[in-house]
This record gives C-alpha cells, sequence and structure tokens, in this order.
C-alpha cells in the first residue's frame, strides 16, 4: 500500500498514513477524467446565447429591386445572411450542454485522480484541521507550514464553515469537504490537502463501492 506522512498544523510529522490501494493506487484511466471533466465543465455553461435567423431579423419586407432585367441575383429582402444585418446560418440559440456520463465511469476517474495524487506526491495528510478562529491567518500559517503550492485544495470530512471563512480570501486556495469532491478540483490544485478522517471517509466510500461491484 502507499504510505504517506502525516503532518500537524506546525508543519511536524506526528506519523504516517496507509493508503488503499483500491482508491489511492487503481490504473489511471486519463480518458475516464477526460469525459468527466468535459462533464463538469459543459454543466457550468448557462447555453443563453443565442442568435438570429432571416426570419427574426427587422426588415426586409419589400423587394429589393425587380426581379429581372438588372443582371442581379433574384433578391426578395435583405435579411439573408449574405446581406448586411441580414439574419446568420444556423444560429445558436439556447440549450443545455449538459453530459450523461455512467456511474462507473465517474467512479473510474475519481480513483484516478486520486491515484494521480498519490503517485504524484502531491498529497499531504493533516492529522487534524482546527482553528481557534475563522481567520485567514491561521490557514495562511498552515499553508506555509506544510510548503503547500500556491494552489491548494483542502478537504475536511464534513462542512466546516470556519475552515471555509478563513480560506475564502486566500488566492488560489479552496477549501471543500469530500461530499463536495470532484475531478476537476482534484486536478485543478497542485496541492491536495486532505486530514486523517477525510482519507479514511474517501476510502470507506469508495472502497466499499468497488467491494459491491466485486459481489455483483
Amino acid at each position: 500500500m502507499p504510505t504517506v506522512k502525516v503532518l500537524n498544523m506546525q508543519g511536524q510529522v506526528v506519523g504516517e498514513q496507509e493508503l488503499n490501494e483500491a482508491v489511492f493506487g487503481v490504473e489511471v484511466s486519463v480518458p475516464a477524467m477526460h469525459t468527466v471533466t468535459r462533464a463538469i465543465l459543459n454543466a457550468q455553461r448557462q447555453g443563453t446565447q443565442s442568435a438570429k435567423t432571416r426570419t427574426e431579423v427587422r426588415g426586409g419586407g419589400r423587394k429589393i429591386y425587380r426581379q429581372k432585367g438588372t443582371g442581379n441575383a433574384r433578391h426578395h429582402g435583405r435579411r439573408a445572411p449574405q446581406f448586411t444585418h441580414g439574419g446568420m446560418v444556423f444560429a445558436v440559440k439556447p440549450r443545455s450542454y449538459r453530459m450523461s456520463v455512467p456511474r462507473k465511469i465517474r467512479r473510474l476517474a475519481m480513483l484516478s485522480a486520486l491515484t494521480c495524487k498519490a503517485v504524484e506526491n502531491e498529497i499531504i495528510v493533516l492529522d487534524k484541521l482546527e482553528l481557534a478562529e475563522a481567520k485567514t491567518k491561521y490557514v495562511a500559517n498552515m499553508l506555509k507550514a506544510v510548503n503547500a503550492a500556491k494552489k491548494a485544495m483542502i478537504v475536511t470530512e464534513n462542512a466546516d464553515t470556519s475552515i471555509v471563512r478563513a480560506g475564502a480570501n486566500i488566492e488560489n486556495v479552496k477549501v471543500s469537504h469530500v461530499g463536495m469532491l470532484n475531478v476537476v478540483d482534484i486536478l485543478g490544485y497542485e496541492s491536495f490537502i486532505v486530514t486523517k478522517e477525510a482519507v479514511k471517509k474517501l476510502e470507506s466510500i469508495y472502497a466499499d463501492e468497488c467491494t459491491e461491484e466485486v459481489n455483483e
């Protein structure tokens, strides 16, 4: 099993943590991560863009010149796409960009992302993350002590309002919890800072899913 050092908030090594191979040691699937990343980013698109076709633009009710005898092509109005202020060909209309991704692909992408962090030694495990007050300086001091990169993701077991508030003012730092993790966030931050309890919860969720699939 892969093993990582466990640090306290002062950056001191206080132990070691064995990571479950079923979660942090799987065969990485780049296509699965790519598919899920596309699905997440597509879902964030508003899809409200809209352009007018030749039937929707204003004007063009009168024939611009007579049908024959001018030497020009036959036209009725100026709403055709080739004219200035005319309509658009294949005009974009409001639509949903959401993609449907199978559950097994989503799970494989999550495990692949977690494995990438473990292989690249970008996981920082904390014994605990508790703040005396919801102030930015405590989180900033912790990040400096553990030598976190400029872009850091902090993951707790459950939602913690004080930690979220304390980390909100730090540039390129995001605070989340296990229930809100996604592939884009895991891969988008260089340092993946996670508490011991959060690691256990991740392993219990995804290791149980692996067991269920084997039993099926």
